[in-house]
């Protein structure tokens, strides 16, 4: 890497920005976009337990996607902060027809009554990231809630297929790596899959 490359925290600030500033419109047509991609991108697989999130500061909003018959009897989960142990997430089945509680970012989330998963005992996670490259690479929002909560993966008996989601001028051709850093699986964006 030669010391041109902006560091992770200005590449995050820059991309966040440009998250940030997509118009409404272009924001539907991704939506869009990222809705008729994803199905393909599952391929044959079947779902049993899957992890979605709530987008927030711009992020492309992988929920109107759920909308598609091959999600109809699949268990959605959202991720909810960990009260305790502060910068932790685990993720909560999420009932549509319940009403969300706004954590301390705004961000909705399912009553802690609601039944809980492992990240590793899910079938797939939608992430939400910042940047990503080629290589799975994911570069997020800085604060570690997904790289804590899929960590320990590689000790489990069993790995959700990580899927990051992101429109496609968030792709970089190649992201500075950090020990903590969980790879995906593929990421689908507005206009394909990798």
């Amino acid at each position: 890497m030669s010391d041109q490359t902006p560091s992770r925290a200005q590449l995050r600030r820059t991309l966040r920005a440009q998250r940030r500033a997509v118009s409404a419109g272009t924001r539907r047509r991704a939506t869009r976009g990222f809705a008729r991609h994803l199905p393909g991108a599952l391929g044959v697989r079947r779902f049993r337990h899957f992890g979605v999130y709530q987008a927030g500061d711009g992020e492309l909003d992988p929920l109107p996607a759920l909308a598609h018959s091959r999600f109809g009897e699949v268990a959605l989960y959202l991720p909810v902060l960990d009260r305790v142990h502060r910068g932790r997430l685990h993720f909560h089945l999420w009932r549509r027809e319940r009403r969300l509680k706004a954590n301390r970012f705004g961000i909705g989330e399912p009553r802690r009554r609601e039944r809980a998963r492992a990240a590793w005992a899910l079938d797939a996670i939608l992430v939400p990231l910042v940047g990503f490259d080629d290589r799975g690479h994911r570069l997020g929002m800085g604060g570690g809630f997904y790289d804590r909560a899929l960590a320990d993966l590689a000790r489990r008996p069993r790995r959700p297929r990580l899927i990051g989601v992101a429109f496609e001028f968030q792709r970089q051709p190649r992201l500075r790596e950090a020990a903590w850093d969980q790879p995906l699986d593929q990421v689908v964006t507005d206009v394909r899959r990798y």
